[in-house]
């Protein structure tokens, strides 16, 4: 599939700091919970939104059968560098999420790190739910977090985190690479749009900056319309759980996972 520019976010600076900022995120408390998920349910398996290959090339070196789907060529890229240096030959795709067509079925399809919530038009996320469910062998299941973004008792309709130091990191060059973000979340469209600032000091001098902007950047759902999400598509033994546990959602959840089966 053929993908101009303006298709894909996660570029330059971006793609390049992603792993960088994520140091230790092979031991985030997703990484057991999507493999227990695959191993219950069957491979082969597919990671949507794999980017550099977090979750896909460990279980890739465990012996799993898993392919990545992405719509971003430099976080592909990135991915098979990093699989070459690890001897793994994984099959990668660059598709969106809303209009997969992969070769073959899957017994699970897992949708890491919230990317699904990327998708900003109703019209994109149930076109999106329709592809995972053609994907899926029957019985087959799609496991998928979301994210509440913004929480507290604020009454207001907007809620702006001003410029802030996110995350400070030093490469292995010696760069120090800092990222400042500015985060506005709309409380009533459940929205958020984010201006991100790149920065790349070296020696106390600033070498190279990047703004990436996006609005809306992502939206939050609430537990019922996630249900929906799953019902609407076809799925069934539709049921949320809290984080990354077996354990039911709570309603004060932050962070719940979808789960589905296809009949």
């Amino acid at each position: 599939m053929s993908l101009d520019q303006s298709d894909y976010e996660y570029r330059g600076l971006k793609a390049a700091t992603w792993d960088l900022f994520r140091s230790g995120a092979s031991e985030w408390e997703d990484v057991a919970f999507y493999r227990d998920m695959i191993l219950h349910s069957g491979q082969p398996a597919l990671d949507v939104g794999c980017g550099t290959g977090r979750l896909l090339l460990d279980y890739l070196s465990e012996g799993i059968d898993i392919d990545g789907v992405d719509n971003s060529p430099e976080m592909l890229a990135l991915c098979r560098e990093k699989a070459e240096r690890r001897g793994l030959r994984p099959h990668l795709y660059r598709q969106r999420m809303q209009a997969l067509n992969l070769p073959r079925l899957y017994r699970t399809i897992i949708v890491p790190s919230s990317s699904f919530q990327l998708l900003m038009e109703p019209g994109d996320a149930g076109d999106a739910m329709d592809c995972f469910y053609r994907h899926l062998e029957p019985r087959g299941t799609l496991v998928m977090p979301f994210m509440i973004l913004c929480t507290g008792p604020d009454k207001r309709d907007t809620v702006t985190v001003d410029w802030r130091l996110s995350v400070e990191k030093v490469r292995a060059d010696g760069a120090t690479v800092r990222l400042w973000s500015r985060t506005v979340f709309d409380m009533v469209r459940r929205l958020e749009h984010v201006e991100d600032r790149f920065e790349i000091v070296r020696d106390g001098q600033m070498v190279m900056s990047e703004d990436h902007n996006k609005s809306p950047a992502t939206c939050w759902y609430t537990q019922t319309q996630a249900l929906d999400l799953y019902e609407i598509a076809g799925f069934e033994d539709v049921h949320l759980v809290s984080g990354f546990t077996e354990q039911t959602a709570q309603p004060d959840d932050v962070i719940f996972c979808g789960v589905g089966t296809r009949p």
